[in-house]
């Protein structure tokens, strides 16, 4: 069989299952392979970064210190991102945000190499991330739905976040392998390679460079951006077309809980239950973080190969609840396989719903304000960072077992909050067409 022949029934084959659909259009690939090879060294980066500190100082707090000074910019300006997302090509903004972040991690690796890096660089260094990644975060999410058909986003999320997800699984072991064999320093180099490599995969990107303003359901062309309404009017009327929706209100309040209750604990807590009350090393470390970053590949799995279910927000808010118990089952985890197995139970919610959530809010929202939308669901998340960071900071030394029980409680009283303002039956009610916003039945 010659190579043309294979080729095309390769293709086939792919198109025939509906996770791997995506992968056959050119420009989606590209930003897939690009971001995957990204988030491959952003888990050298979480590993090295979290060692670093702790081998220096043994302390959680310092730990969350370096790590609000990301979160503060970030959450600050995420929702200017969505205006500019909504303005500018989204692939050239996800372009530049990379090309900038490589450009800082190896002014971090060269600091490290040369023995000169301070606690003060690394917070630095965290404030520009948090700059620049209040720019890519709703690009990328902006950019997908104008690779893929509206049928397929479901599927394209899914396989973006598989990818990411797959990396999160082999990196962090893979991370702490590498660190004892090279040294912290070279792996910050190849984080930032991982940010070139993807910048470069972005600017082969053809489509979603430039606005055509005559495509059904562009936003404006940059050329007309002079009379396009000014960035707080662009705001304004976000944040009508977002907080006017019940559904969406209730989703992004829901999501300022539970990112305020996890973002701590997993990132500050769990490496300080491995290597200060546990004494694990880095191995250790990266094979928990492993087992979670599994756990979301599976979810994420089940989520792109299957439809959406029929009462689709009891599911939702269903796993929502196993989050919470799960995470408050962590600081009462007497072993490492006890731990590793409530991660993987913890994963596999947090994948699947994350897939179904986004695609959801994708396939239902105007495309002249998705940036903006994109950038309000995610608010919650990233103002929710540096709440959730301050108060892992201050508890996670004396009190972890505590902090762990609390944020577990957070999580089911908001799900339980919201099962009793009826968010599972609006939702369950809303019906996506193959294209444009959803409509509501009577």
């Amino acid at each position: 069989m010659t190579a043309s022949k294979a080729e095309p029934r390769l293709v086939s084959w792919v198109i025939r299952v509906p996770l791997l659909a995506p992968l056959t259009m050119r420009d989606f690939r590209l930003v897939w392979l690009g971001e995957s090879i990204s988030i491959l060294g952003d888990q050298f980066h979480i590993v090295a970064l979290s060692l670093l500190i702790l081998g220096r100082t043994g302390s959680g707090f310092t730990l969350g210190v370096v790590l609000i000074a990301a979160a503060i910019p970030r959450g600050a300006f995420i929702l200017l991102g969505g205006v500019l997302s909504d303005r500018i090509s989204p692939r050239d903004l996800a372009l530049g945000s990379n090309v900038l972040r490589a450009i800082v991690t190896m002014l971090v690796a060269g600091l490290v190499l040369g023995g000169r890096i301070e606690l003060w660089h690394l917070a630095a260094a965290g404030i520009a991330f948090g700059v620049v990644d209040a720019v890519f975060l709703p690009a990328i999410n902006t950019l997908v739905p104008r690779l893929v058909p509206a049928d397929r986003l479901a599927s394209a999320n899914a396989v973006l976040q598989g990818a990411f997800q797959l990396m999160g699984t082999a990196g962090p072991a893979v991370a702490g392998l590498a660190i004892a064999v090279i040294g912290i320093g070279a792996v910050f180099v190849l984080d930032a390679v991982s940010f070139a490599l993807a910048a470069y995969a972005l600017w082969l990107v053809r489509s979603g460079s430039r606005l055509d303003p005559s495509a059904p359901g562009e936003p404006a062309s940059v050329a007309s951006a002079a009379q396009s309404p000014s960035i707080r009017s662009s705001l304004a009327d976000g944040a009508r077309v977002v907080l006017g929706d019940p559904i969406m209100r209730s989703i992004v309040v829901l999501s300022i809980a539970v990112n305020v209750a996890f973002t701590g604990p997993i990132v500050v807590g769990l490496p300080w239950l491995v290597v200060v009350r546990s004494g694990g090393d880095a191995l250790s470390l990266g094979l928990l973080l492993a087992v979670f970053s599994a756990g979301v590949f599976g979810g994420v799995l089940i989520a792109g190969s299957m439809a959406r279910p029929r009462r689709f927000g009891s599911v939702v808010l269903g796993l929502v609840l196993v989050m919470g118990i799960g995470l408050g089952a962590i600081g009462l985890a007497s072993t490492v396989p006890l731990a590793a197995l409530t991660l993987l139970l913890i994963g596999l919610s947090v994948g699947y719903v994350n897939v179904v959530i986004i695609a959801w809010v994708q396939a239902r929202t105007d495309p002249h304000v998705l940036g903006r939308t994109m950038s309000f669901l995610m608010f919650g998340s990233v103002v929710a960072a540096p709440i959730s960071l301050a108060l892992a900071a201050v508890l996670v030394d004396h009190h972890a077992t505590v902090m762990f029980l609390g944020a577990g409680a957070l999580v089911v009283a908001s799900g339980l909050l919201a099962l009793l303002s009826g968010l599972p039956e609006r939702m369950n009610r809303v019906d996506l067409p193959t294209g444009g916003p959803a409509t509501m039945e009577a």
